[in-house]
């Protein structure tokens, strides 16, 4: 009798969406009204289930209802979604989710994700493209070389750029786009496919931990909570620069052990190919052309570009899909490999990664049968209240324990922070805790969720090294727990000084 097999990230995100739909039918429905600054009136709307209401907008308004936010944020356009109103669920009608629901689900968040899909797919075509050439090939040969006798240190940096990127432009969707580059590299290191998911998706997820000027994470609940972003900076610094040496030491030692021995890998006897072994080739000391310099500097110039767009032009998914449908038409005229052959390596390309794109859409169709059951309000309301009747240096620990749960239904950091900060701000105010430690245990909280949760990006980042879902956690939990521990140690000490 065969052993069972767990299921594909497909299977995993249906099943979810089906335990979401059910608990439509169990849990009452419920929400907040939320406000919205109109900016050709200058007034303030709020949507409840009773209708909306126009009021001034004033700071008197804000402090009226509670929010702990300055006006300056809603008219400088820094706080443009829906934000909740503490002290204003109430149960609504039933919209319980049924057949119909779970099978538009997918298609539902496909459509909601397509910005991101079509991006996954450009860069696969992108990916195609530079393949082709043979250049990757070359260059990790050459960089195996190099490295021969130093791989460990592969680790470390990238693990710490990726960590660079999470905490200042919260890097985690763009890491999709490194796999192909990386994994040949590390499995030319004597590594197994583990290694390369624990350095790149691991140390954005370090980096959204210990965020620093993340402007979709830090910045917004900052904003929400009322409090600059530059306070609580101390704790953040502290939390990422613990955090990264957790996570390298701990990479590095799996990743050593492996290669010295590799049965000790958690995917040993799994019988997992390696998605990218096309690209392996025999390792030669040949020197690299100048054309092939040049192929390898414009591929890596356009991840620079990319970073730089994002960080520093507000870039978001639309330039940066148009940055790597250039830079594939770009390399396919320096290769002058002729129309039909861009073509086919670029669809090919896309192709690989097409598994990929879907599992960002079926994901985003967890939150959609939440939010259309109504529920996602009911679960913000009962983590208040567990939350509540808590005070002292046990606040802080706890609170992130609930963000960490909350960020299991809302995996977006900016909806998490705008829902649930000025809540849980109010909340902070009664016990007395301050602003900028509430932002903090939502980091950290998030930031921890985000290494396991079916609905961030982990699932295609699995995907994309054929790595197993429960192998990841067989090989996360470890890590999650130190790092768990030391968030909760961080926030005792910051709201203690």
């Amino acid at each position: 009798m065969k052993s069972l097999k767990f299921p594909s990230p497909f299977t995993v995100l249906y099943i979810i969406i089906i335990i979401s739909a059910i608990a439509t039918w169990l849990m009452p429905a419920g929400s907040y009204d939320t406000l919205t600054y109109d900016a050709d009136s200058s007034s303030f709307v709020i949507q409840s289930t009773a209708g909306n209401k126009t009021l001034p907008g004033t700071q008197r308004t804000l402090d009226s209802l509670q929010l702990q936010i300055e006006l300056e944020k809603f008219q400088a356009g820094k706080l443009r979604r829906p934000v909740s109103v503490p002290g204003t669920y109430q149960e609504v009608e039933a919209s319980p989710q049924g057949i119909k629901a779970i099978i538009n689900a997918p298609i539902k968040g496909i459509y909601d994700s397509i910005d991101i899909i079509l991006f996954v797919l450009i860069i696969g075509g992108f990916i195609g493209v530079f393949a082709h050439s043979g250049a990757m090939d070359k260059g990790v040969n050459a960089l195996s070389n190099t490295m021969k006798g130093r791989e460990k240190w592969l680790i470390v940096s990238v693990t710490t750029l990726i960590a660079i990127g999470g905490t200042t432009f919260g890097m985690q969707e763009e890491t999709i786009a490194f796999y192909p580059i990386l994994v040949p590299i590390f499995i030319a290191a004597g590594y197994d496919l583990m290694v390369p998911v624990a350095a790149v998706y691991g140390g954005s997820c370090v980096g959204l931990m210990g965020a620093l000027i993340n402007p979709f994470s830090t910045i917004i609940a900052s904003d929400a909570a009322g409090v600059s972003w530059t306070v609580g900076m101390t704790s953040r610094i502290v939390m990422l620069v613990i955090g990264l040496i957790v996570i390298i030491l701990f990479v590095v030692r799996y990743a050593e052990r492996v290669k010295k021995d590799p049965t000790k890998s958690v995917l040993y006897g799994k019988d997992i190919k390696n998605p990218f072994a096309a690209k392996e080739i025999a390792v030669s000391s040949e020197k690299l052309s100048w054309s092939t310099r040049l192929l390898l500097v414009l591929f890596g110039f356009t991840f620079i570009i990319m970073i730089y767009g994002v960080s520093a032009m507000g870039w978001w998914f639309e330039e940066m899909t148009a940055l790597f449908l250039v830079a594939a038409v770009v390399l396919g005229l320096i290769q002058r490999s002729g129309e039909n052959a861009f073509i086919q390596a670029f669809i090919g390309g896309a192709k690989d990664l097409l598994g990929v794109a879907l599992i960002i859409g079926v994901a985003r169709g967890i939150t959609i049968v939440m939010n259309d059951g109504q529920i996602s309000g009911t679960v913000l309301e009962g983590a208040s209240s567990m939350v509540g009747g808590i005070s002292g240096a046990l606040f802080l620990p706890v609170l992130m324990i609930v963000f960490f749960v909350l960020a299991f239904f809302i995996s977006s950091s900016s909806g998490l922070a705008l829902v649930s900060m000025p809540i849980m701000g109010a909340l902070g105010n009664v016990v007395g805790v301050p602003a900028e430690e509430i932002v903090n245990a939502y980091l950290f909280g998030f930031g921890l969720m985000m290494f396991v949760t079916p609905g961030g990006i982990i699932l295609p980042s699995l995907s994309m090294t054929n790595v197993p879902y429960n192998a990841w956690l067989k090989f996360i939990w470890p890590l999650m727990a130190i790092l768990a521990v030391i968030g909760m140690a961080i926030l005792i000490v910051g709201n203690l000084m």
